[in-house]
């Protein structure tokens, strides 16, 4: 494309909102525009990186057989009533309702949609295992938005599910799901680490997010600094689950004792494995071979629109953006310096 036709809408001075670089540099450099308060559009140059990232993150989940599909932004509530989340996720939920006054809201995860669509398909063991993800847009109603991108209200997330046989096999799966946000990370040209993390509000007993350590980071996470020296992706279920790695939640909550470092970092992934919290919510019932089971399932979640800013904020240059060459929004700039030769200028 010739830059004369690339839009790209450069500010000098910083937006008052914007206190960290990425955010300076976003609207800076015409990536995007605030359209109100944690709400924002993203411009041909920020979108262009973004689906950079996107098609890695598809090229990866496809390689690994797990199936994109695309559910509605907007879900009914009764399936969230049935899971007993709809009064207890807080005001973070937005609830609407439509002209017949039915209650519907702006999901803001998927796990009891995917449940409800699984249950309609999968009849059988020999259906299992089966892992889907989608991208897609999610709201959540911050009390404080801020930083731009970073903590938006409106953001791209990735988010995957899995259904197994049991819980052996679940784990199985959580193992490949963590591999594969490894490699993910790696390809998007940053140093990922996984951390034990509270599984929350979506519930189960293992859950792992993945952090970028960052001086302006908002998280802190505590470390056993081995953990920079090793091949994760040689690890077993067991060695995820004894990781010396820890949110500061998590740290507190267990009390936990050991000599660690602290570090700032910006949190891009979590993941969880939550059983048949969902599969027991919806009577999801599927013949197995001898008896019916409820499938164990887990969840697993890529902040996507985070991790332009994540990239910029881990960046060392004060007040220039060097993208991987990976998501770089152009690898080659042609420079016309025959400008008097028509064939030149046909093409540049």
């Amino acid at each position: 494309m010739k830059y004369s036709d690339f839009f790209v809408p450069t500010q000098k001075e910083k937006s008052s909102d914007a206190k960290i670089k990425s955010h300076i540099l976003m609207i800076k450099s015409g990536m995007i525009r605030q359209e109100t308060s944690g709400i924002y559009s993203w411009l041909p140059l920020g979108f262009r990186i973004l689906t950079k990232i996107i098609k890695i993150i598809e090229k990866l989940h496809e390689l690994a057989g797990i199936n994109q599909i695309l559910m509605p932004t907007i879900q009914s509530a009764e399936i969230w009533k049935k899971s007993n989340r709809y009064d207890t996720y807080g005001k973070e939920m937005l609830r609407i309702s439509d002209r017949n006054k039915k209650e519907l809201l702006y999901g803001p995860t998927n796990e009891e949609m995917i449940t409800v669509l699984a249950k309609s398909f999968i009849k059988s063991y020999k259906n299992l295992p089966r892992y889907f993800y989608h991208i897609q847009s999610k709201f959540r109603d911050e009390i404080r938005p801020r930083f731009g991108v970073m903590r938006a209200r409106e953001f791209l997330m990735k988010d995957a599910y899995s259904f197994d046989i049991d819980e052996k096999k679940g784990e199985g799966t959580y193992l490949m799901f963590f591999k594969l946000y490894l490699s993910i990370f790696k390809e998007l040209g940053m140093n990922i680490i996984p951390v034990r993390a509270p599984a929350g509000e979506i519930g189960g007993n293992l859950s792992h997010e993945f952090h970028l350590i960052v001086d302006s980071g908002e998280s802190e996470i505590y470390l056993d600094e081995a953990i920079f020296s090793e091949d994760l992706n040689r690890y077993s279920i067991e060695d995820v689950m004894s990781l010396k790695s820890y949110t500061d939640e998590f740290y507190q909550t267990n009390q936990i004792k050991m000599n660690l470092k602290k570090f700032k970092s910006i949190e891009l992934g979590h993941i969880f494995l939550f059983g048949t919290k969902y599969s027991k919510s919806f009577d999801f019932l599927i013949d197995g071979e001898k008896d019916k089971f409820f499938p164990f399932m887990g969840s697993y979640g890529i902040g996507v629109s985070r991790i332009p800013a994540a990239l910029i904020e881990s960046s060392n240059k004060k007040d220039a953006i060097v993208w991987p060459k990976n998501i770089s929004p152009f690898e080659v700039v042609i420079l016309n310096l025959l400008n008097q030769n028509s064939l030149v200028n046909k093409f540049c």
